[in-house]
This record gives structure tokens, sequence and C-alpha cells, in this order.
């Protein structure tokens, strides 16, 4: 009879919280297939350990920390397989308002993290959690989470700039494409417009 009402109590569990699951699962990986499917392992691997989990408030800090373990073993798995290239894939835009765009953006950005930072900047800045809740939750030092956070963040607003300064360069380099197709004599007009 315990037995029951614990997978009563998990699938209880589950149904209130599987929205906010799947957002967390979200900002830690990119694709929203693969979010799904860490969630999944995450909810499997909690359930088997279900009742050994004695104040169940925690739960939700239980399941995080679960995918994040999962999550660091796939990226651990897939570093083995990845294969370099010249050129970097074209990041999409789902819907196309500058939100998702700028969230598009974000995530994708966040890839250059290493787990350990992406978890921290999760944790503190999605999840809104305290130090040292992030460190309870990763089982680090609240300095090393300090730390870890410091140089996740510095690391970030490197790649931004970086980005930027290709944007720039690329839009130059576009601008000076169309002047050359104007050419000399439609130039010269315009300059003369302008004047």
């Amino acid at each position: 009879m315990a037995q029951v009402s614990e997978v009563l109590e998990f699938e209880e569990y589950v149904r209130t919280r599987q929205d906010a699951l799947l957002r967390s699962a979200r900002r830690l990986v990119p694709d929203p297939v693969d979010a799904q499917d860490l969630l999944q392992t995450a909810l499997a691997r909690t359930y088997r350990r279900w009742e050994g989990i004695a104040d169940k408030s925690l739960a939700d800090a239980y399941l995080r920390r679960v995918m994040i373990n999962t999550r660091t073993e796939w990226w651990r798995a897939r570093k083995l397989e990845e294969v370099p290239t010249e050129q970097l894939p074209e990041a999409s835009v789902e819907d196309g308002t500058e939100q998702r765009a700028d969230r598009a953006l974000l995530m994708d950005v966040m890839s250059v993290l290493a787990p350990k930072q992406r978890s921290v900047v999760v944790l503190r800045h999605w999840e809104q959690m305290s130090t040292d809740e992030t460190a309870a939750a990763l089982g680090m030092s609240a300095g090393t989470v300090k730390s870890t956070l410091h140089r996740a963040l510095a690391r970030l607003r490197e790649e931004l700039e970086s980005r930027a300064l290709e944007a720039r360069d690329v839009e130059r380099a576009e601008s000076r494409r169309m002047v050359r197709r104007e050419g000399p004599d439609q130039e010269r007009g315009r300059h003369r417009c302008a004047a």
C-alpha cells in the first residue's frame, strides 16, 4: 500500500510541477526536444529514489540536480563526437520577434560556457536562487559559486562583444560591396544630392 501511495504522490508531483521543470530543462539545453528528453530522464532517475527523499519540498532542487548531472553526462559523451568545422551553423529564429531573437542569442551564447558555469548561471539568474541555494544544489561551496559565476559572466560578455564586432564587420563589408556595385558615377551623384 505504501508503494502505491508513493507512486500516486510522485504522479501528482509531476502533474503539478511539469511546466516549471520543463522550463528549467529548457534553460539547461537549448534544443526543445533535448530538454524534454532531459526532463524525462531526470524524472525516471528521480522516481527510483522518490522514497528516499524525506522532505518532498526539496524535490525540485533534487530534480534540478539530477537534470544538471544528466546534462553534464550527455555533454561529455557528445564532446567526444564533436567534429571541428570552418563554418558555424546559422542560428535560427523561430517566430521572428525581438524577444525570441534575444532569447535565441542568449541560449546560443550560453553554449560557450562549460557545463558547471552554465549550471551556475542558470540557477543564479534564471531560477533566481541565492548563492547558498545554488551551492547546495550543485554540491559546491558558496565561494566556488561566486567565482564560477564571475568567470562565466565575463566569458558571456566577451562572447557578446566578439559577436557584435563580427556583425559590424559583416555590415561594413556588405556596405562596401553595395558601393562597388553602384559604381563611382552613382556614388558621386548620391553625394551631390546629399550636399
